[in-house]
């Protein structure tokens, strides 16, 4: 077999546009593992979510959360590798995020803090009333988050800055690059991630190989965007979705089909499993 680990991610990769697994990329998976192929996620999402995810694969898969700041088998109880943000580096952000007027919100392992319902956590909020309690996404809101940082242990794994304006994003973004003990990516269009300096899906897929004693050029990896890069570094085979950026897909080792056209499946097929059509 020529690879023993293959690495997906999520939004854009694994969930197809309308934020679902297709039958054929949970058959392709399946019968990958059959094949003694261990399955992998990593993902820019809170632990929790990603989890939600990989119990609709029904597939036994650690998680690499926080885009690398997080890793955590799905039956332990404690995290096999963390990477968080140290304390003032988070107050330095929320500070800067509030002179220049934009949303932010921060994760550690479970919860979800913000100080306003809005962007991609009154997503999850709705999202929250359609799910069965355990699968539910903690959402603390505070009155003032840098306050509440100051009096409480929270190891922040991430956090996230969002807005409408490119312009917006790309001024704090070279603000925030000039701490020298932060990480700053980016996942979608409207958002930037800051992270603890070292932390990416790329370093965290270095630290899981050593823990299930796999090198990297036995490990694949699959994803879409410029915060999968990393990714790149630490594998033989770099796979980038159709819909991927186009920065993204000119790095690649391969390109397969969209993630609404099953394209992980693809990729499985032809290059894990060996077969040519499917």
């Amino acid at each position: 077999m020529k690879y023993k680990l293959a690495v997906l991610d999520m939004d854009g990769t694994l969930l197809n546009s309308k934020h679902e697994i297709s039958e054929e990329n949970k058959r392709a998976l399946r019968e990958a593992m059959k094949c003694g192929v261990k399955i992998a996620i990593a993902t820019g999402r809170i632990y929790t979510s990603a989890g939600f995810y990989a119990k609709l694969l029904g597939l036994a898969t650690p998680i690499i959360a926080c885009n690398g700041a997080f890793i955590k088998e799905p039956l332990g109880e404690e995290g096999i590798y963390s990477n968080p943000i140290k304390t003032e580096d988070v107050l330095k952000v929320i500070e800067l995020c509030k002179e220049h007027n934009l949303y932010f919100q921060f994760y550690d392992e479970e919860n979800f803090y913000v100080e306003t319902l809005s962007h991609s956590a009154l997503k999850y909020h709705n999202w929250n009333k359609k799910q069965k309690e355990e699968d539910q996404i903690k959402i603390l809101q505070l009155e003032d988050a840098a306050s509440y940082l100051k009096v409480k242990d929270i190891k922040v794994l991430k956090i996230s800055i969002m807005d409408d304006d490119p312009k917006n994003l790309e001024n704090i973004k070279n603000i925030i690059s000039k701490i020298d003990s932060v990480e700053v990516n980016k996942s979608w269009y409207d958002n930037i991630e800051v992270m603890n300096r070292g932390v990416s899906k790329g370093k965290a897929i270095e630290a899981l190989g050593k823990i299930l004693d796999i090198h990297g050029d036995e490990i694949i990896a699959f994803g879409d965007n410029y915060n999968d890069l990393s990714m790149k570094d630490y594998v033989k085979t770099f796979v980038a979705m159709g819909n991927g950026e186009v920065y993204v897909k000119q790095q690649a080792d391969y390109i397969t089909d969209s993630n609404d056209d099953s394209g992980v499946a693809r990729g499985i097929y032809k290059l894990v499993l060996g077969e040519k059509d499917h």
